[in-house]
């Protein structure tokens, strides 16, 4: 007889990445924007793909509500239970809440979200995520060779926004430095009433000889009200001295950035 382990792997706001080799599901796109009027609709399309190579899954379609945490990491809550939740607002056919698909075989699904006629609160943006969960878990071996039984839900942000202009605003709360973790905190907030999306670039310049170094971007999401801290490790290779670190939050065009500055020595 043999013997498994479950395993149940959930894959939030991404396409699915193949872990194992006989049992996957893609989705794509792994975000959807919409924008519409109190009372009206907006449909748009999600294809889900079965990727394994011999198992049928039978899928179903569920809805929850997110939010990030300070760190930006994607926090999952039940439908309906944030206080920016749209998942009521979001329906799809009645026969694509439930289906199989063979190996290889794809479907798309038509996700709409309609805003009520009149709301409950003021908010220019809502949010809630769409789960694809797979319903019969299937045996798989991992990578020790261990036979496991593998389950996978998919999970699809969905974004709403009324169709007036909205305050894109940025600022930087802090910037301080980590002498003992050897990196940057960079504290920030979005304090405008839509989500905001962009990268923040560092440079950092030893004051005593004006070598430059500048370190890959960072990007970033947010939602209104988000306060985030961001660590901003520095390179190993970095010579001792005197710095002045900038620090650039680019969110859209030239009327969208924030910047901050800080000088402190590094010492490792």
């Amino acid at each position: 007889m043999k013997k498994f382990s479950f395993f149940f792997c959930s894959l939030f706001c991404a396409l699915f990445s193949t872990i194992f080799a006989q049992t996957g599901v893609s989705v794509s796109p792994p975000r959807l924007y919409f924008e519409s009027d109190p009372g009206h609709s907006n449909t748009q399309k999600v294809t889900v793909t079965n990727v394994s190579a011999k198992n049928s899954l039978d899928l179903a379609i569920s809805l929850g509500d997110w939010e990030y945490d300070e760190k930006g990491e994607n926090m999952t809550y039940g439908a309906n239970t944030r206080p920016a939740s749209c998942a009521s607002w979001v329906s799809v056919k009645k026969e694509e809440n439930y289906f199989t698909l063979a190996p290889g075989e794809k479907k798309d699904i038509d996700v709409t979200i309609t805003a009520p006629t009149i709301l409950s609160d003021n908010l220019k943006a809502h949010t809630a995520v769409l789960y694809v969960s797979q319903m019969n878990p299937v045996d798989d071996v991992d990578s020790k060779g261990a036979h496991i039984k593998v389950s996978i839900r998919s999970g699809i942000k969905l974004f709403h926004k009324l169709p007036l202009p909205g305050t894109k605003k940025i600022e930087i709360q802090n910037l301080v430095y980590g002498k003992l973790s050897n990196r940057l905190d960079l504290f920030f907030e979005n304090q405008g009433d839509v989500w905001i999306d962009g990268k923040v670039y560092t440079d950092l310049v030893n004051v005593e000889n004006g070598k430059k170094t500048a370190l890959d971007p960072v990007i970033f999401y947010t939602m209104p009200g988000n306060k985030r801290e961001m660590n901003i490790s520095l390179p190993s290779t970095l010579e001792k001295g005197k710095y002045t670190a900038s620090v650039m939050i680019d969110y859209g065009d030239s009327n969208n950035l924030e910047l901050g500055e800080l000088s402190f020595t590094y010492e490792k």
